[in-house]
């Protein structure tokens, strides 16, 4: 047997909602206990071991939170995409359970993204928004975000609505590379990328690790919330699909009943 086939009988699996309302209910209390540690030692990290900037003082300290929340923004959208296109071209059964719950999740870190940023850029530039590139891309995001759940709550019927919002996802994919090559295809007042570049990051290590660490622990945090999401809107579904039954029965047996 093939490694493909291997795998593709593995996702086959997990595309069983009750197997996964199982697997997830094994895994999220280690995903929540090992995001709870990280980010406790990333802050230690941060507040105790990483230097001050000898221009920022200690005001880059906010960049240990901005930084990943800015990553899992654009990390939950690429999720809504991926998920959109999973509904839309393989017919998932989990597809749309994933790409509405990661959907309010993305838009909380981009939302803490935009506002860590302005308080970071108050004392860097002396105003707490610039219509720079990076932030306007990052702020055209969160409306999308917006945009997204506004649209599946708009429409009662939620086979139409997850295909609507699938396809408004796929289309909003096109952000994500405007957000990451802005800072070389304008002149921004932000940096280009020193963490994820070819021939390695060129921060010193002790900015680097608390950086990596608070990362590290944000990015299983949104394992971790993404995975109790899609199990309260399967939860959701399946009291939504009883209630339905009980519907059809009791009207059902209302008409069989002699008058």
């Amino acid at each position: 047997m093939s490694t493909t086939t291997t795998l593709t009988q593995k996702l086959e699996l997990l595309a069983n909602p009750t197997r996964f309302m199982a697997l997830s209910a094994r895994l999220l209390p280690w995903l929540s206990g090992l995001a709870a540690l990280l980010i406790l030692t990333g802050l230690w990290l941060t507040f105790f071991k990483a230097p001050p900037d000898y221009q920022q003082g200690e005001t880059v300290k906010i960049m240990y939170v901005h930084v990943p929340a800015a990553w899992l923004g654009m990390m939950g959208y690429a999720l809504v995409a991926m998920s959109s296109f999973g509904l839309l071209v393989f017919r998932h059964p989990l597809a749309d359970v994933s790409a509405k719950a990661a959907a309010p999740i993305g838009a909380a870190f981009t939302l803490l993204a935009l506002v860590t940023g302005s308080l970071w850029g108050k004392p860097m530039w002396g105003a707490y928004w610039v219509w720079d590139a990076r932030l306007t891309s990052v702020l055209i995001l969160f409306f999308l975000y917006l945009g997204l759940i506004a649209l599946r709550s708009s429409i009662e019927d939620e086979t139409l609505a997850a295909k609507l919002t699938a396809i408004l996802g796929l289309v909003g994919v096109v952000i994500l590379p405007v957000i990451k090559f802005s800072v070389d295809w304008w002149n921004t007042l932000l940096q280009p990328a020193s963490v994820m570049k070819m021939g390695g990051p060129a921060i010193h290590s002790s900015i680097l690790t608390p950086l990596l660490v608070m990362a590290a622990g944000f990015t299983i945090l949104f394992l971790a919330l993404h995975m109790k999401a899609m199990r309260n809107e399967i939860l959701r579904r399946r009291i939504k699909a009883m209630r339905h039954r009980m519907v059809e029965r009791a009207g059902a047996a209302h008409a069989s009943t002699p008058s």
